[in-house]
């Protein structure tokens, strides 16, 4: 699905993800990021909280920001990380924990709620998807 979606993107797209501890989020941006052609492991920015990778989107180098607000104490320490600067320029950001961060998301980012439905099964919803061609 991630490599599926990854062909969508353009420069500016934001993906927020939502979802419990397990969900797959960190799991859905490893296949985003094997669709923008980036080899190198990606993991979980929970500490860092952003990490940066070089994307190749249209023939060209783009950033890919994985973004991870669990950490965060809402939308004024993710304007203080310098995320929000991040989002909407040349690059793609990708927000895990979303719901954190409310006001700090863009209304045409591609919402993404993943749910557990069983051990190795997963339930995904787009909300919307007005930053895809």
């Amino acid at each position: 699905m991630g490599e599926r979606l990854a062909g969508k993107l353009k420069q500016g797209s934001v993906i927020v993800l939502r979802g419990g501890l397990g969900a797959g989020k960190t799991c859905l941006v490893k296949g985003i990021a094997r669709g923008l052609g980036i080899t190198e492991s990606v993991t979980s920015p929970t500490y860092t909280i952003i990490s940066e990778y070089s994307a190749r989107l249209s023939g060209e180098t783009v950033p890919l920001y994985h973004i991870d607000a669990y950490r965060l104490n809402g939308d004024a320490d993710f304007e203080n990380t310098g995320a929000g600067e991040l989002m909407g320029g040349g690059g793609i950001a990708i927000i895990e924990w979303s719901e954190r961060i409310p006001r700090s998301i863009p209304e045409n980012a591609i919402k993404i709620d993943i749910e557990i439905t069983g051990p190795q099964s997963r339930l995904f919803r787009v909300d919307d998807e007005p930053a895809c061609h």
